[in-house]
């Protein structure tokens, strides 16, 4: 059967389901509930959770088309495989006992792995990923975490963040893959690309979901749900084509921004939701609100004098389902405004049809059980070696003097500082439970940095450190110590946080953590710093003293390992920064900037620039060449390099190709990443890379508001050479 017939297939199912349901079962179809409204009470640890009386409540009388999240709101955490499994096959059967067998779908937060599921594989983080620069292996990211999530017996994960990360304050910047256009849209592509594969209703596949549409990233303040002021010009360059890639790659759901954008909530903006999403993207799938934000519109945002005019608001501005998440408010609010004619029921019919599409396209409709089976499918230890190599791949060395790194492994070490001896520093967020702090939920059998140093030397390592990131380190035993070894290894950054709950008024680091680092760096002992945490927290005075520093961001469960991997030279590091580093609190400038921002004095100056990252070995990239030197409208460019190791290690490098429209109708960067390419080479060896320009990456949205190439000049940058083309007119 082709894809179109299928689609035909599936649309014929739809309409004919559609046709023989009643209003309050489309209803319920829209309203998605927490798992804690069919859960018995205090259902954490119960072995089985589930109170059936309500579940029966919630899917027979309510008629539920999703639930999500853990037993129970807030206080959850990850469950075991087995218990999932009973879990979700006890809410199939119960789905499959109603008048129209509909399934549930059960949605969760897999957003570096089966992050909710015991001993799943958790991979770097989305800012983690990004620093690999290697779409491969987000693609197989995706692979592993649909997996798991299916023998898990899940069904959808909210997953990947497409918003640009381009304020660094905000506490959800991990999730994004930093601040670039083309390296996010290229990653998140990959990544959902992975996790459906061809045909979502695969055993081992599962449907994506994009968030947060959109401008969520942006907001003035930098603090968790607060408001952005995005121009409309703005929203199309930067922050629309992230979620215009995950469409094009076939995401079918949305979750909607949980914020306000130019004094409008996501959740009531029908320009965003259907004008552009739909109308202008093509969109075809269902939309989800976010917890609780419909509610919110008259809660908080004071935009609907009370909750049922929310509930019309939203559902009228595009949302289809609503995360209520508590209680059937939803359900009975919208069940009122259909049989008053307030929400027509084209309006109803519309969204549940998506939803229902949905369902069929991922095999819902054909699922008796748990679709794939553990063993075989879950902790392989094929997906171990995968995120080891992407753990490996996402850690950043951003100085080395006098080849400080690596060291020998008979080197003696002190070890200290926050972030030394905890797996949850290097996880962060959505990981075991929401905040990722439970350290002590974490896998015993997975090396923090420091016992991952002591597993590969020979040599002496002393740690002055705690058992939690908040407990005080002895400053003076560490100052004490380190006089009696050949180096430090300073540990400092982050600790776990996600949402709201990781809001900060500075980027700074703590005043305790800098008070340490100044008593070791008095000593005059060679320092390696190394810092875990998913924002770039400023050390630019610590960083100046040191003699390497080394980046790791949140490098997942395997990160403890692949630092250490790094730090003795066992690994060659490859990862590049996909964020610019500030050298300064205030000062936040992303590389991409307008040429107004670096003249007359104005610099771009980060503490370290997008996309460096330096290795054990040296390369060069020469040769630039273009096919042509003019085009006409519509062509394209080819691009010739070479790469070429010319140090005396094998290692990995990262060729990035920039384009800059020398003069246009609106002001442009400086330059914009359009193409980029990962090569390993042996010393001595090089490789030509060839690169192809469209006429996509040639445009921008112009004086209309429409996108738009226009004739002249553009200047085409890789490594230390530029060449340029011209676009003629017609």
């Amino acid at each position: 059967m082709s894809a179109q017939e299928t689609s035909e297939a599936i649309e014929n199912k739809v309409q004919a389901l559609l046709g023989q349901m009643t209003l309050e079962e489309k209803v319920g179809q829209m309203t998605q509930i927490d798992f804690s409204v069919v859960s018995v009470v205090n259902g954490q640890d119960a072995e089985n959770p589930i109170d059936q009386a309500k579940l029966e409540d919630a899917i027979l009388h309510h008629h539920v088309g999703s639930i999500l999240n853990t037993p129970t709101t807030p206080n959850n955490k990850a469950q075991s495989i087995e218990k999932w499994r009973k879990m979700t096959q006890t809410i199939r059967e119960t789905a499959a006992r109603s008048r129209l067998k509909i399934p549930v779908i059960y949605g969760i937060d897999a957003i570096h792995g089966a992050t909710y599921t015991q001993n799943a594989v958790l991979f770097p983080q989305a800012i983690s990923m990004a620093a690999t620069f290697n779409t491969e292996l987000s693609f197989k990211e995706g692979e592993i975490a649909a997996r798991e999530v299916k023998a898990s017996g899940l069904d959808w994960n909210f997953s990947p963040v497409m918003d640009i990360g381009r304020q660094p304050l905000w506490p959800r910047l991990w999730e994004t893959y930093g601040e670039d256009v083309h390296l996010s849209s290229a990653m998140g592509t990959a990544y959902i690309k992975g996790h459906q594969g061809d045909n979502m209703a695969d055993a081992d596949k599962a449907p994506t979901c994009l968030k947060h549409y959109v401008g969520y990233s942006y907001p003035l303040n930098g603090k968790d749900r607060t408001q952005a002021w995005i121009g409309e010009r703005a929203l199309r360059e930067w922050f629309l084509p992230g979620f215009q890639a995950g469409v094009l790659a076939g995401a079918p759901t949305v979750m909607i921004n949980s914020a306000e954008v130019d004094g409008i909530p996501g959740h009531a903006n029908y320009h965003y939701l259907t004008e552009i999403l739909r109308g202008e993207m093509g969109f075809n799938g269902f939309t989800v609100s976010d917890w609780e934000d419909i509610i919110r519109l008259h809660t908080r945002d004071k935009l609907a004098a009370t909750p049922r005019e929310a509930v019309k608001m939203a559902v009228m501005a595009g949302v289809d389902m609503s995360m209520v998440p508590f209680d059937f408010s939803f359900y009975e609010l919208l069940l009122d405004l259909a049989k008053t004619g307030e929400v027509p029921m084209s309006r109803i019919d519309e969204a549940v049809s998506r939803i229902l599409r949905v369902k069929y396209q991922t095999g819902l409709f054909e699922r008796s059980e748990p679709a794939l089976a553990v063993e075989g499918n879950f902790a392989t230890e094929e997906a171990v070696e995968v995120n080891k190599q992407a753990a490996r791949e996402a850690i950043v060395l951003a100085k080395n003097d006098n080849e400080m790194l690596p060291l020998r492994k008979d080197v003696s070490i002190l070890v200290t500082g926050p972030t030394a001896n905890l797996l949850s520093v290097m996880n962060g967020g959505w990981t075991i439970t929401w905040q990722g702090d439970a350290e002590e939920l974490y896998p015993k059998d997975r090396p923090t940095l420091l016992q991952a140093l002591r597993a590969k030397t020979s040599g002496k390592v002393t740690f002055v450190g705690g058992q939690r990131f908040s407990d005080e380190i002895n400053i003076e035993q560490a100052v004490t110590e380190a006089r009696n070894h050949d180096v430090v290894i300073l540990a400092l950054g982050e600790k776990p946080y996600c949402e709201t709950p990781g809001n900060i008024d500075s980027l700074t680091l703590d005043p305790v953590q800098m008070q340490l680092a100044r008593a070791i760096f008095e000593i005059g002992k060679p320092v390696v710093l190394v810092t875990f945490g998913g924002r770039p927290r400023i050390i630019t005075e610590i960083a100046d003293k040191a003699r390497a520093v080394v980046l790791g961001f949140l490098p997942g469960m395997e990160g403890g390992e692949a630092m250490a991997d790094i730090l003795f030279g066992d690994v060659n590091p490859s990862g590049k920064l996909p964020l610019s580093y500030p050298r300064a609190v205030n000062d936040i400038l992303p590389y991409d900037h307008k040429p107004i921002e670096a003249y007359e004095g104005n610099q771009y100056r980060p503490l370290y620039p997008f996309g460096h990252g330096l290795s054990y070995t040296s390369f060069e990239t020469s040769g630039l060449k273009l096919d042509k030197s003019q085009i006409k409208l519509g062509d394209n460019v080819e691009v010739s390099v070479r790469v070429k190791n010319t140090g005396q290690l094998s290692g990995k490098e990262t060729v990035l190709l920039y384009l800059h429209d020398a003069a246009a109708s609106v002001s442009r960067p400086v330059k914009q990443l359009k193409g980029f390419k990962k090569v390993e080479l042996k010393p001595g060896e090089q490789q030509s890379l060839e690169f192809t320009l469209t006429p996509e990456d040639m445009s921008f949205i112009g004086l209309d508001m429409k996108r738009v190439v226009e004739p002249g000049e553009f200047q085409v940058m890789v490594g230390g050479e530029m060449a340029s083309f011209t676009v003629l007119k017609d």
